[in-house]
């Protein structure tokens, strides 16, 4: 932390923070990254952090997080290797996991890259990593995850393996016959083991000469002798001569591998320090989640905007959340109030947070929180005093207070607790205002804390200042932590002191003898905290009424929107069918008028008859149609009558194509509907009136009938999807496959991390209609799908 002084670290217990993040790291490179991050001032870097938290945040959202195993270090190894040395088995195991997890991790970015996710960051690092194929066959093949050479590593070591195990083998065979046949009366035990590395059995002091041999060893009595039998002798020496040469070919292997890695040393040693970087960006994902954080934005004007900001270190069911805001309409925050009300825990919270989000670590904070850059933070908090250096508590905090103010300007944030504490409160209350007023002059960002009243008026009378306090609950005598900016704290001595009965007339005595300026003060802060407490509840009753104004307009707009579409869907069939009628009146008009102008024709000859003008005008004046048609019109009128429905009635449901049974009305355009063995709620847009069903069979038809036309798949996939979308999409289906009559389904989640899988097995227990249920075979999809059978 070069541009950030160090002691601030210790001061807010950043480190604290970095070992909650710890557990979460796989690789020695993470750790290693861990245990090197410290937060910087420098916006660009900052970014680029932020911009990695929230890469791995989508990771992990999208696919779990990024596939890396446990990884050890390996720049020991690789730099072994530079001077000529060769690796063990453990060793180049190690090497080989680094290769194969940098493989894993370029199938998992193309499968990325495949599915169009947009990143900002992992993308450019996953370009550093160097993909080498063969060597990383060729290190699987011959070393196992253990660090075993395997017998696929040389033909050589493959042949000699071979008579190692035959040479074992004849030995075997060879000692049973002796410990199971009639010498075994001359063993201490029926078995064979081995020292020396050659095998032996154990054999009677007093019968040593038995088998004659080589004794290799003999118990700690004495009573017992570990002899190599003279029949064994030569195989147990031709078994060692397999074993050297093992030992001679695995060496020769390790060393062509060690040799075979110098090349691309580099390569390797970068891919475990960009599969390091990913591990941190898993590790930061995690601790998101653990800490229910997010990752803040950057403010341009460097405003800080905690909304429910929570101290991490702190139990989250215990911690209380609060908005710390600061920077735009006031650069310095006095907290004032009792003691053990949490003045001290925002302070830190305030610091750390704004430390964390220099690291580009996620934030326990609500959404649409901001954060600022500050090239230094500084902090006097608690009891420095110093009994090497003869300091009293008040001289501790002064020397740090004069360090803070020669280098504090206008990006810094500086954290003061109990500033002027230690002293005569006169003189410490001066010079609290006095610092208060210096940081001021050069635009610094304070929060400070103190019991001071004089630093109540203070926050009133200083621009870009403002006071706050934290809530005290009176009734309770005990703090709330609830950060109150704008009202001061005071002491509430007098309201606790008569709760615990003491004699009203010593409270109005101790009154009286306070001077009337501080009187006054805390009966302006009582006044500021009812006012506060009145303006709280009706903003909560405003935010209620808007909630339900925003709710009432967005149906009105849903409706207005619904109406001016079925409005234009009227006009245009309004239209269609007036061109229609147009047409066929323009059709009869021309025949009308080709009617009398043939009349006319014939008129020089003879005059038009009278009666065939009017016939003809007659034509015209019917060719236009009366307004009340429509209502006049019979077929309508029985139509409509057909339409009104009644308890009893045989109905069909359009929206599932499926007859049923009106139980009673619900609302004005609402029917209870008996559909199978289901009742819904239908609107009576959605309801056509049927005649009666005479038979059963009728019934049973038009069941099969409407299952067709609801066209609902025996099978429901929902890979791909969110846990909420998925349920919901199943609870759907599962009341669609019931009204189609189907016996079974089967449901497709995939295998997955198993939560999906879990949340459908817990809603097929409890739903009533579900007889059974159980995984697909094998060749269906095993644990990835579900098959359903229903009652």
């Amino acid at each position: 932390m070069s541009e950030l002084n160090s002691r601030i670290l210790n001061t807010l217990e950043y480190e604290q923070v970095k070992q909650m993040m710890m557990p979460y790291l796989v690789t020695a490179q993470g750790q290693e990254e861990l245990a090197a991050l410290e937060p910087v001032a420098d916006e660009t870097v900052i970014r680029q952090w932020l911009d990695e938290t929230l890469d791995a945040l989508k990771v992990q959202r999208l696919r779990g997080g990024i596939p890396i195993p446990k990884i050890e270090n390996i720049r020991p190894h690789m730099k072994r290797i530079e001077i000529g040395a060769d690796l063990n088995g453990h060793e180049l195991a190690q090497v080989t996991r680094v290769l194969t997890t940098t493989s894993e991790v370029n199938r998992f970015i193309d499968d990325l890259v495949e599915g169009e996710l947009e990143f900002a960051r992992l993308y450019d690092w996953a370009k550093q990593l160097t993909h080498l194929p063969e060597l990383t066959r060729r290190l699987k093949i011959a070393i196992d995850e253990d660090g075993r050479v395997t017998d696929d590593a040389s033909d050589a070591l493959r042949q000699i393996r071979s008579q190692i195990r035959r040479s074992e083998q004849s030995i075997r065979e060879t000692l049973d016959g002796l410990i199971r046949g009639n010498q075994a009366r001359y063993l201490s035990d029926a078995i064979v083991t081995m020292r020396n590395e050659r095998y032996v059995i154990p054999v009677k002091h007093e019968y040593r000469s038995m088998f004659g041999g080589v004794v290799h060893d003999q118990s700690a009595s004495g009573q017992t002798l570990f002899i190599e039998p003279k029949q064994i002798v030569e195989l147990n020496n031709r078994l060692r001569q397999h074993q050297i040469a093992e030992k001679n070919e695995i060496t020769r292997i390790l060393s062509e591998l060690s040799a075979a890695l110098v090349p691309a040393r580099k390569e390797i040693i970068h891919n475990a320090f960009v599969i390091g970087k990913f591990d941190f960006m898993n590790a930061k994902a995690r601790f998101a989640k653990a800490i229910k954080g997010i990752v803040p934005a950057i403010n341009a004007q460097n405003y800080v905007v905690f909304k429910q900001a929570r101290h991490p270190l702190i139990a989250m069911e215990k911690v209380v959340a609060n908005d710390i805001v600061i920077g735009k309409d006031y650069q310095a925050i006095v907290i004032t109030g009792p003691n053990t009300g949490g003045k001290t825990i925002t302070l830190k919270t305030l610091g750390l947070l704004q430390l964390m989000g220099q690291s580009g670590l996620p934030l326990p904070v609500a959404q649409e929180s901001q954060m600022g850059i500050f090239k230094e933070v500084f902090a006097d908090i608690g009891d420095e005093q110093s009994i090497e250096q003869n300091l009293s508590t008040f001289s501790s905090h002064m020397t740090n207070i004069v360090n803070i103010l020669s280098k504090a300007d206008e990006n810094s944030l500086v954290l003061f607790d109990e500033l002027g504490a230690g002293t005569d409160p006169q003189e410490g209350a001066a010079l609290a205002i006095a610092i208060l007023d210096e940081m001021g002059a050069r635009s610094t960002y304070v929060m400070a804390t103190t019991h001071y009243p004089e630093l109540k008026v203070y926050g009133y009378n200083r621009p870009g200042t403002i006071n706050a306090s934290m809530e005290f609950d009176v009734d309770t005598l005990s703090p709330t932590y609830r950060l109150l900016i704008g009202v001061p704290g005071r002491s509430n001595a007098f309201e606790i002191s008569s709760r615990l009965g003491l004699s009203p007339f010593i409270i109005e005595s101790a009154k009286q003898i306070i001077d009337g300026e501080s009187q006054d003060l805390n009966e302006m802060i009582a006044d500021l905290e009812n006012r506060r407490k009145m303006a709280e509840t009706e903003y909560l009753e405003l935010r209620q009424s808007l909630e339900e104004a925003e709710k009432i307009q967005a149906d009105l707009k849903i409706a207005h929107r619904e109406f001016y579409e079925e409005r234009e869907k009227e006009l245009a069939k309004g239209r269609k069918e007036a061109n229609a009628m147009i047409e066929a009146a323009k059709e009869e008009a021309e025949k009308i008028i080709a009617d009398i102008r043939h009349m006319q024709l014939l008129g020089s000859q003879s005059k038009v008859k009278e009666h065939q003008l009017i016939d003809a005008k007659q034509k015209l004046a019917n060719l236009s149609h009366p307004e009340d048609h429509l209502q006049k019109n019979k077929v309508l009128q029985k139509a409509k009558a057909a339409k009104k429905l009644k308890v009893g009635d045989d109905v069909m449901v359009t929206s599932f194509g499926q007859r049923g049974e009106l139980l009673k009305k619900v609302g004005d355009n609402q029917w209870q509907v008996q559909l199978g063995i289901l009742k819904m709620t239908i609107s009576e847009e959605e309801i056509e009136p049927l005649a009666p069903a005479k038979e059963t069979s009728h019934r049973v038809v038009a069941t099969v009938r409407s299952s067709q036309e609801a066209h609902v798949d025996a099978q429901l996939d929902l890979r791909g999807k969110r846990y909420e979308e998925a349920l919901a999409e199943v609870d759907q289906y599962i009341d669609s496959a019931l009204l189609a009559n189907y016996p079974q389904v089967t449901i497709v989640h995939g295998k997955g991390t198993g939560v999906l899988r879990q949340g459908i097995v817990e809603y097929l227990k409890n739903h009533r209609n579900v007889k059974s249920f159980a995984f697909a075979p094998a060749n269906q999809g095993g644990n990835g799908a579900t098959i359903v059978t229903f009652k």
